[in-house]
């Protein structure tokens, strides 16, 4: 008799300790972002290599590349994609990639190689999305990929996957005015990402609003040109992006992060307008790059109504030494 009372004693303990332990503490979490990296080659190989070690460093849930693995001088090659699905094998947790303009559109340049972009578009899908329903680096992350949908199945770049109630999503959405160039064959190129990715957009708020979601995160390659705010609308490849990420984030009414890179300053601001009125709950997170190889630290926290904050991720030893003085 005395056995159970006991028993009963300690069970009723351990049932009030658990109650004590906050549940949202264990859904916290932080992922790393970066992106137009490597770029000023051949240093940057070595440069590079050194963030990869400080993220894993960090150990992130996960790493974001927001694309331009190479500069827009020099060739698209073959070799070069290789060097670089090496070194995204040394990310120790997942690593998700989206494409960048640099390693496709602009490959037609002579001094990009003078490639055919949409046979390097193929060659990209061939080397980092061999299978687009896993993540890069050593620890695997299952991903939902856009390849499932009949209607845009070569888009399998485009990727979703969810944690701690937060939807994340990867658009492919580009750099050199999302290559709606001139060239017929661009157009036409442009027209069905294009709609790929406004499919895919709408479809990830559909599905976080679906599972009430906490947030939304979106990345990719390109700075739409946020600062025009609807007074002139300049940007032609990228007004239907943006036009439906107003639609959508204004409906969910929660977080919303854009993660991009292209300009290769670090940004974290508001920066989305409709009729010159700031939609508050989209952030935009603009990453380091070329010259500056550094990382950022986006820390989830489903208990801030703010949800995402942000640090640096710095390896010292990739600061660019500082510029002399000019003469007056």
């Amino acid at each position: 008799m005395f056995k159970n009372k006991y028993l009963t004693f300690f069970s009723g303990l351990a049932v009030s300790v658990l109650l004590l332990i906050p549940p949202a503490a264990a859904q916290r979490f932080s992922f790393a972002a970066m992106g137009d990296t490597p770029y000023n080659l051949p240093g940057d190989f070595e440069r590079f290599g050194r963030l990869i070690e400080r993220i894993n460093s960090a150990r992130p849930a996960f790493t974001l590349h927001i694309g331009d693995i190479k500069p827009g001088n020099t060739p698209c090659s073959d070799e070069h994609f290789a060097k670089i699905s090496e070194m995204f094998s040394t990310f120790n947790a997942p690593l998700i990639f989206t494409p960048g303009d640099n390693e496709w559109t602009d490959c037609h340049r002579a001094d990009n190689g003078g490639f055919d972009p949409i046979e390097r578009l193929a060659k990209l899908r061939e080397v980092f999305f061999a299978n687009p329903a896993q993540s890069l680096g050593r620890e695997k992350l299952a991903l939902h990929h856009q390849g499932t949908d009949s209607a845009h199945k070569a888009y399998i770049e485009n990727r979703r996957w969810e944690r701690a109630g937060v939807v994340f999503a990867t658009l492919h959405v580009v750099g050199s005015n999302n290559n709606l160039q001139r060239d017929q064959t661009a157009v036409s190129e442009y027209i069905a990402r294009n709609a790929a990715n406004l499919a895919w957009m709408a479809s990830t708020f559909a599905q976080a609003t679906k599972q009430s979601a906490k947030g939304v995160v979106l990345a990719f390659q390109a700075d739409p040109g946020w600062e025009h705010d609807g007074r002139e609308d300049r940007r032609a490849g990228f007004t239907e992006t943006l036009d439906a990420l107003r639609k959508h984030a204004r409906a969910f009414g929660k977080p919303v992060l854009v993660i991009h890179g292209d300009k290769h300053l670090l940004v974290i601001d508001k920066p989305l307008y409709q009729a010159r009125q700031l939609i508050y709950n989209v952030t935009r997170l603009m990453v380091f790059g070329a010259t500056e190889v550094q990382g950022v630290i986006v820390n989830v926290d489903p208990d801030d109504a703010d949800l995402f904050s942000f640090k640096t991720l710095t390896v010292p030893e990739n600061i660019p030494a500082p510029k002399p003085p000019s003469k007056p």
